[in-house]
Formats: structure tokens, sequence, C-alpha cells
């Protein structure tokens, strides 16, 4: 059986500060080629440690409503992943209870 492997890539620039300038990725089996981006959040499981590790990296031109728009996003899509993985009907309504209070404590839905 062949094995195909597939790559994703960051490119983050870096100021005098090592605050990020400039964000990019790539993902060529989704057709994405060197987009520019102005926030990442990236989770991954070691299972060893069994722990969570993160990279959360912005831009320092991320405009403010647009982050509280990225979160607000990436929390509905977790949930969504999370009831996908799990099953768990009861607490996936639960995070989505709270995926509508978080937009409407930032008035996201006006916007």
């Amino acid at each position: 059986m062949k094995h195909h492997k597939s790559e994703i890539k960051i490119e983050v620039a870096l100021d005098e500060n090592k605050v990020p300038e400039k964000l990019r990725w790539s993902a060529p089996d989704g057709g994405v080629d060197n987009e520019e981006s102005k926030a990442v959040l990236l989770s991954v499981w070691d299972h060893k440690a069994k722990e969570a590790l993160r990279i959360d990296l912005w831009t320092k031109d991320m405009p403010l409503d647009e982050m509280q728009v990225f979160f607000h996003q990436t929390l509905v899509a977790m949930t969504d992943t999370f009831k996908r993985a799990t099953g768990d009907e009861k607490m996936a309504a639960t995070m989505s209870d709270f995926t509508n209070y978080f937009a409407e404590k930032l008035e996201l839905k006006k916007k």
C-alpha cells in the first residue's frame, strides 16, 4: 500500500522584537499556496504527555474586531469538531450555548 504524505507550512516573519509582522501559509492538498493570514491558532495533542501543545500567533496589525470574530468562528468550529469526534450531543449543545453567549456579549451578530 502506497502512503501519501501531506504538508502544511506556516511561515512567520518577525520584527526586531520577534513579534509577528506577516504570516503566510500553504497547504498544497487543500489548494492553498502562500496565502497571507493575520492569525493562526494551532493545537497539537502530545499523546505521551497527555496534553495539548499550542502555537498562538497573530500579527501586530490584526484588528481587534477581526480577532473577536476569529475566536468566535474558532469556538464554533471546535464545537462542531467535538460533536463529530465524541458524539456527545449534550456537551456540544452546552458548548454551542456558550458560543452564542460569546457572540452576544461581543455584539458580533451586529457586525
